[in-house]
């Protein structure tokens, strides 16, 4: 449990003790080498600096899936890997978080595109051993709009149903990184690296700054992962040592709407000229994405503008019955992805292929990849590390290894009308937790045990309970309104107000549990509304530089992280 406690003791523990592994990151592909490590018996610790999933790994297309469209592009190895680690999660690791999801992909041509789409889908499916999800199916033009209405008669001449899955990003990263913590693993946020301490030429550590109180420290490690995203190269210039590859920023866009704007029982997949577009149902809502452009400016806050919702509005209305409009637009947000540098300008045609590197002895470096396939990543990563571990290093278990709150998920769906009547809660209600926490449903309870009005729904965003939020303070390592209303919870993104409308009422919430006083949860909220204000404001600019210069205006919650200090 990432408790406010755990953080105190976790700082000294860096400190004081001799790591096998440092993992730098936390996002999925971080959490997942901090995981794979701890589960082979080794000492890990694994640093962040603002919040697990604050990067790329909160802001994807919200999917664990092969890709459909890398069978193009003949990468069957990728799209093999990728779509096992869907079945694994699917069925062992992670069911309570990534759930089965019908797709319609409409046909437009005549003759040649059924047969073609059908055996790339079937292709698809064979690669992946697909065993807990149909086959594909096929769909006249009628039989496409009965199982989505909302799109044109004149956009289709017919359909193929398939699965894929969803899975909400910043919820799975962090509990990856909690079950790498249940392993032993020590972990912390708002922990940024400022340095890379050695010996000779060997990294044997790095130098860490916690972000929310400026104290120091340096955390010893036989081997370094640098598991940063789109930060790989940063944290690479500290060592002063030529990387052995690059990792280049593209920007993904997805808008959210709500989801009686699209009239559809299956999530949606469209080409476009340049990639696909997709209209996946989240909640009571559709997200829509995404766009794919090179991105030079921030990469902590990467910027939507009115160019890149229009482009997804013009997409996504060809189709439509309806069209959208901006009026409809409850969220959007943007992401980066960590591609390796190609000799191609064009973003959407470089590999998606990850790959490790030792740029410098004790120090390996993993980027690329797909969020799919993080528990691969992390395998991969460890494999390489292994060599500077005295030890010897046992093999990669992860595949076995369920996430926290998997065990025993399904016997309490089948549970959740006793377990709603025993809490007085509504089966939907318990079922919507359940697909939270899975089995950590009755930790997340038990903290109304003494105030049954936690169980009541938080008034500005009636999906969640005002428990969730507490628990997210209490267990799920969140220090700041920000990580609540965006990552624990994604309010941000799913009503109008962007979680304005009950900052106040959840930073009271979590002010006991996380030492605020009135004046702190004050400025929590300020600090919220404005970076909200600043988000919005860009989504009206024309271009990258003026949508990166308002939201770079707001302030950060995290003290001012400074710039890294490279080796002398």
């Amino acid at each position: 449990m990432l408790s406010p406690d755990y953080r105190e003791a976790a700082f000294q523990r860096l400190g004081s003790e001799q790591f096998d592994v440092v993992v730098i990151g936390g996002g999925v592909v971080g959490a997942g080498c901090a995981l794979d490590a701890a589960t082979r018996g080794l000492k890990v610790a694994l640093v962040e600096a603002r919040d697990f999933a604050a990067g790329t790994s909160s802001r994807s297309s919200k999917m664990f899936h092969g890709g459909l469209r890398y069978l193009e592009q003949l990468e069957f190895g990728l799209v093999r890997e990728a779509l096992h680690e869907r079945e694994l999660s699917l069925t062992t690791l992670a069911p309570h978080l990534v759930k089965p999801l019908p797709f319609l992909f409409p046909l437009t041509k005549r003759w040649w595109e059924r047969p073609y789409i059908a055996a790339g889908i079937f292709l698809y499916d064979q690669l992946g051993g697909a065993k807990s999800v149909p086959p594909q199916h096929h769909l006249t033009r009628a039989g496409a709009l009965r199982l989505s209405p909302g799109l044109k008669r004149s956009s289709l001449i017919g359909g193929i149903r398939y699965y894929d899955t969803v899975v909400d990003d910043a919820r799975h990263t962090m509990t990856v990184a909690r079950t790498a913590a249940h392993y032993g693993a020590v972990v912390r946020t708002s922990t940024q690296v400022v340095s890379l301490l050695r010996e000779g030429d060997r990294v044997t550590g790095v130098g860490v700054r916690d972000s929310e109180n400026g104290a120091t420290t340096e955390v010893h490690g036989h081997v370094v992962v640098n598991a940063t995203g789109v930060w790989t190269d940063e944290i690479q210039a500290l060592s002063r040592q030529r990387g052995r590859f690059h990792v280049r920023a593209s920007k993904g866009v997805h808008i959210v709407v709500p989801r009686d704007r699209i009239v559809s029982e299956a999530a949606i997949i469209l080409r476009t000229e340049k990639s696909v577009l997709f209209v996946i149902p989240w909640g009571t809502h559709w997200i829509i994405g995404t766009t794919d452009t090179d991105w030079n400016l921030d990469l902590a806050h990467p910027a939507a503008t009115k160019a890149d919702i229009d482009y997804i509005l013009a997409q996504v209305n060809t189709v439509l019955v309806t069209p959208l409009t901006h009026d409809d637009i409850d969220g959007v947000y943007a992401g980066l992805r960590p591609l390796l540098a190609g000799e191609s300008d064009d973003t959407s045609k470089l590999s998606r292929e990850h790959a490790v590197a030792v740029p410098a002895p004790g120090l390996v470096a993993i980027a690329g990849g797909k969020y799919t396939t993080y528990r691969v990543m992390g395998a991969d990563a460890i494999d390489a590390a292994a060599e500077y571990i005295p030890a010897r290093v046992a093999p990669s278990i992860t595949e076995k290894v369920p996430l926290v709150g998997a065990d025993g998920y399904f016997a309490l769906v089948n549970q959740a009308e006793h377990v709603g009547a025993a809490q007085g809660l509504h089966p939907y209600r318990v079922r919507h937790l359940l697909d939270r926490y899975g089995a950590l449903i009755r930790e997340v309870l038990d903290l109304a045990a003494d105030d049954p009005s936690l169980l009541e729904p938080i008034s500005a965003a009636p999906i969640y309970l005002k428990v969730e939020a507490v628990y997210a303070a209490a267990a799920e390592g969140a220090l700041h309104l920000e990580d609540i209303l965006t990552r624990r919870m994604r309010i941000s993104i799913e009503y109008p107000h962007r979680g304005v409308d009950c900052a106040r009422e959840v930073a009271e919430l979590v002010a006991p549990v996380l030492g605020w006083s009135d004046s702190d949860a004050a400025a929590e909220v300020a600090s919220y509304i404005a970076r909200v204000e600043a988000e919005v404001l860009s989504q009206t600019q024309p271009d990258d530089a003026s949508a990166d210069a308002l939201r770079v205006s707001a302030p950060e919650v995290r003290a001012e992280i400074l710039e890294p200090v490279p080796l002398e």
